[in-house]
């Protein structure tokens, strides 16, 4: 197989699962870090590797939770955010829909409205200063319970920012049952936003079931149990419900043992719509680029294989169809253009 990272490294991209809080880099954290320092947190880059390795995903959520405990101010929202845009510049990405759980940073003390703004404000700068277009996931913390799940929907029907095109459910799924959100994803659907759940990362089939089921899901976060029900591959691929794929992740949170074990292959073979994803990328030691790699190797792909897969995710978003057509003619352009050389 040829060394795909170059080729990778240009293809414009499109990222569909990726978290806001969890896309700070070290640098960024250690920043955050440095501005509050009564915070667990490492100020320093270099240690926060070590911070960074997880035990299990409960641990996992312990140490995310503390890195969101560094965004205190607007400041601090805006900061994060047009950073996070820039990383996302420097691998292509042209389009990404970024997980916010604005409720995490609003009962910290973050005024709403000033939350709205600086992620508002960040969104069109990264637009206009680094050309990567960002649209926003607003996400119930599960955890959280049907609190959060309340305030979630208010701040995104009542304070709704422009970029806002869908609404997720995340953290832990053992103990979360996805059924007791249905009010809340059945409000924001009615409003018009996506669904976009996470669902049988940590737990079985059934859970994605429940997602389809109770909360409308058009995409499934995660969906690496899906493998272990036929019938629900065949579902997922016959209704064109997308899989939002995210290797390192399912291995740092031990969701999967090892890369040779991942279910990637599986889904495609079973005719599923898979885009591949970050999630947390420096929590995970990763990054989009990687993610391409180690997907095209895990399914035997070339550059040609390669471009259909970052044309997935142009698929699955939800992006509108001129912008879906731009993107991919990019894709195209730049694949034709590689493989003339």
């Amino acid at each position: 197989m040829p060394d795909l990272r170059p080729f990778i490294a240009g293809l414009p991209k499109a990222e569909l699962h990726v978290h806001h809080v969890g896309s700070a880099s070290p640098r960024i954290v250690a920043e955050l870090a440095a501005r509050h320092p009564d915070s667990i947190v490492p100020a320093d880059p270099e240690a926060l590797a070590d911070y960074f390795t997880f035990t299990d995903f409960g641990h996992f959520i312990q140490v995310y939770l503390s890195v969101v405990d560094l965004i205190r101010t607007p400041e601090d929202v805006r900061l994060l955010t047009f950073e996070v845009a820039r990383d996302m510049a420097r691998q292509n990405i042209r389009y990404a829909e970024l997980t916010i759980t604005p409720f995490s940073s609003t009962r910290r003390g973050i005024p709403e409205q000033a939350f709205m703004e600086a992620i508002e404000d960040a969104r069109k700068a990264a637009e206009a200063e680094l050309g990567t277009v960002l649209r926003w996931c607003f996400d119930i913390p599960g955890e959280a319970g049907l609190d959060s799940a309340a305030e979630t929907t208010r701040l995104a029907l009542d304070l709704r920012p422009e970029g806002l095109v869908s609404f997720g459910l995340g953290g832990p799924e053992i103990g979360v049952a996805r059924p007791q959100f249905k009010p809340y994803f059945d409000r924001a659907r009615a409003a018009g936003l996506h669904s976009v759940p996470h669902a049988g990362e940590t737990t079985g089939p059934e859970t994605v079931w429940d997602a389809l089921h109770h909360l409308g899901a058009e995409r499934i976060g995660h969906g690496t149990s899906s493998v272990q029900d036929p019938k629900l591959l065949a579902h997922l691929a016959e209704q064109g419900i997308a899989l939002e794929v995210c290797p390192t992740s399912n291995i740092a949170t031990r969701a999967v043992r090892t890369l040779d074990e991942h279910p990637l292959k599986e889904m495609v073979d079973a005719g599923v719509l898979v885009t591949i994803n970050s999630d947390d990328p420096p929590m995970f030691g990763t990054d989009l680029n990687n993610e391409y790699l180690v997907a095209a190797r895990l399914l035997g792909l070339d550059e040609r294989g390669t471009a259909e897969l970052a044309k997935n995710a142009v698929t699955a978003s939800f992006l509108d169809a001129p912008g879906k057509a731009k993107l991919v003619a990019e894709i195209d352009s730049y694949t034709a253009e590689w493989l003339a050389r």
